[in-house]
């Protein structure tokens, strides 16, 4: 297996948001920790006690169909294959107990970089969120301003409205 080089831009696009959590799947850490998806599920099984719900959970058949049509990275399959075995979804937590599991110079590298992108990932949300609270304030605003021209343009139209209304004269004299 290939090292990938690590950097937050890269590990970004694997977390998905699974069940309301960012999470790795087993098959991407695998991958960024340079060992089979067999020796990481057998790493964590030995130590299944450091592995609660809440730091690491399998996903469901349907989920993992979800995520193979959105994602083709996931895994290509040929018509009529099912996925043998389920993967699990690591939260922030879990990888932070991977590094506990997995003892190796790679594994520190790996989590360092992950919790780095985690950070970034919390940064960036908390910088979009700023951001539409300052678009609402200003669309309030201009809301309050924009009403009387608003209110000015519903006047003309009624207006015009009730002139159209009203019967036209005929031509020619009166007699």
């Amino acid at each position: 297996m290939s090292k990938p080089i690590l950097k937050p831009e890269n590990v970004a696009p694997l977390i998905l948001l699974l069940r309301g959590e960012k999470v790795l799947l087993s098959e991407h850490l695998a991958e960024l920790y340079a060992v089979s998806v067999k020796v990481l599920n057998q790493a964590v099984k030995r130590n299944i006690d450091r592995f609660p719900d809440d730091f690491m959970f399998q996903v469901t058949r349907s989920e993992a169909e979800a995520i193979r049509r959105s994602r083709s990275q996931f895994v290509t399959l040929k018509r009529g294959q099912n996925i043998k075995y389920l993967p699990y979804a690591f939260t922030e937590q879990g990888i932070a107990m991977l590094s506990s599991v997995l003892r190796s110079p790679r594994a520190v590298e790996v989590n360092i970089a992950i919790m780095r992108t985690f950070v970034q990932l919390r940064r960036l949300m908390d910088s979009n969120r700023d951001l539409a609270r300052k678009i609402e304030a200003l669309e309030r605003r201009y809301d309050e301003q924009f009403a009387t021209v608003f209110d000015a343009i519903k006047r003309l139209i009624a207006e015009d409205d009730s002139r159209k209304a009203r019967p036209k004269r005929g031509m020619g004299f009166l007699a």
